[in-house]
């Protein structure tokens, strides 16, 4: 490289160093007093009977707007508005690529999963036994289910393969499948530590895994964040896109013996519950879709999250716990959402970013935190990391406006660095996902 080129490169480092440097000095110094009184805040604990309404203290993984309650939109010229009979505690609507956050309500609040947990053990357990592995089932690997748990209809003594187990997992939300696959993986107590671990390798922090099937349980929470982050990550894996986007299978069914004594095994058709897959009386199979996973217990809730993918542009939804009582009302806000998103693609500024997990490669520079982005805590945990930032501690917003003056300051600065050599490239791309098969 010429010397006259490398002068202006490092001429651009320097300038663009002292520029961010100054703009975050500032936004510490304005914000100090208010980052101090949000650190001596006790951090809420995990409950599984939450609160009706949200707590003022959230996490700000992704960005600080994302962890203040209400509702988050940054509309610009020509975006729709949001939908306006929501009624979900908490959802999120993400670009699935990118990782931004379109809008959300109450993006951090800690509630009971339900079965969309099951995202979380999916993708933990996924990758460690073949498609075609098999395993009889002995009564202890049904031991330990829930009351009136979700099955799909396994027997002791029958055996299966992985591929039918998993058919059970996603298609029934079969809580006997899932105890069946964890027994495989050393048994419930393994698979909720290796839940856990993969929890936090995702950032998702929110989430505290008590029972791997996402049965209520005491202390058992994630978040419409985390879950969104759960279904992200699973998407990256062939046999997930498959699972969570078929429509019906046949599942073997229990052996018998006929009047002659000869064994014989059949099988019966099982459909998945996820209605915007399916369709229902009230509902329509949602244009696009192609997964992910719905739950629903007495104290979760309705939750589900949904990813559908319209003229290139692929969108992941979450909506948890909608307080209007209609049939099928969460795939009827997740729907609205959907809609909006890709009505408003391009036409809102992101409230935040669905961070990539810790060892993701995203062509970030050195000097990046886990989250993706320059001036971090530097612990590369993630947790707390929002109030770690200068950005972190900005004035909040209206739901519909900036997010403070402090955010203003760095985000110029960061325009200006990606239009140099300091590019951080947040982008975890998805492959291309698995069309629906009916």
């Amino acid at each position: 490289m010429p010397a006259m080129k490398k002068t202006a490169k490092s001429s651009l480092l320097v300038t663009s160093a002292t520029l961010l440097s100054f703009s975050l000095a500032l936004a510490v110094t304005a914000t100090a007093p208010a980052a101090a009184a949000a650190a001596d805040k006790p951090k809420p604990s995990p409950s599984a009977s939450p609160s009706a309404t949200p707590p003022a203290d959230m996490s700000s993984v992704g960005g600080a707007q994302l962890g203040q309650p209400g509702t988050q939109a940054n509309l610009g010229t020509g975006a729709p508005v949001l939908p306006k009979d929501l009624s979900a505690r908490s959802w999120i609507v993400a670009d699935a690529e990118s990782g931004d956050v379109l809008a959300s309500h109450n993006a951090h609040w800690r509630l009971p999963p339900a079965s969309t947990l099951k995202m979380l053990f999916a993708d933990t357990l996924l990758p460690k036994f073949p498609k075609k592995q098999k395993h009889k089932v002995v009564p202890s690997d049904l031991a330990g289910m829930g009351v009136g748990s979700s099955t799909v209809g396994i027997k002791e003594d029958e055996t299966y393969s992985v591929h039918d187990l998993w058919l059970g997992v996603f298609l029934r939300s079969g809580n006997d499948a899932v105890h069946v696959l964890s027994a495989m993986n050393n048994g419930v107590d393994q698979t909720v530590k290796d839940m856990n671990a993969r929890a936090e390798e995702l950032q998702a922090l929110d989430t505290n895994v008590v029972s791997p099937d996402g049965y209520d349980a005491k202390r058992q929470v994630s978040s419409a964040y985390d879950l969104t982050l759960f279904a992200r990550s699973g998407l990256q894996n062939e046999d997930f896109r498959e699972y969570c986007s078929t429509v019906r299978a046949q599942f073997p069914g229990e052996t018998k013996k006929n009047k002659k004594g000869k064994t014989t095994r059949g099988s019966f058709e099982i459909q998945n519950t996820n209605r915007l897959l399916t369709g229902d009386y009230d509902v329509d199979a949602y244009q696009g879709i192609a997964g992910v996973k719905n739950g629903n217990t007495t104290n979760a809730g309705a939750t589900f999250t949904g990813v559908a993918e319209r003229d290139g542009k692929v969108l992941l939804v979450t909506v948890m716990n909608p307080e209007k009582q209609e049939h099928d009302q969460v795939y009827k806000e997740t729907a609205q959402l959907l809609d909006w998103g890709f009505k408003a693609s391009g036409k809102v500024s992101p409230v935040g970013e669905l961070v990539p997990p810790k060892s993701a490669d995203t062509g970030a520079q050195p000097g990046a935190n886990a989250s993706g982005e320059a001036g971090g805590s530097g612990d590369g945990t993630g947790k707390g990391s929002g109030r770690s930032k200068a950005a972190s501690a900005s004035s909040k917003t209206d739901g519909s406006g900036g997010v403070g003056i402090a955010l203003a300051i760095t985000g110029g600065v960061l325009v200006l660095l990606a239009a140099g050599v300091f590019v951080i490239n947040r982008r975890w791309p998805l492959p291309e996902l698995m069309r629906r098969r009916r």
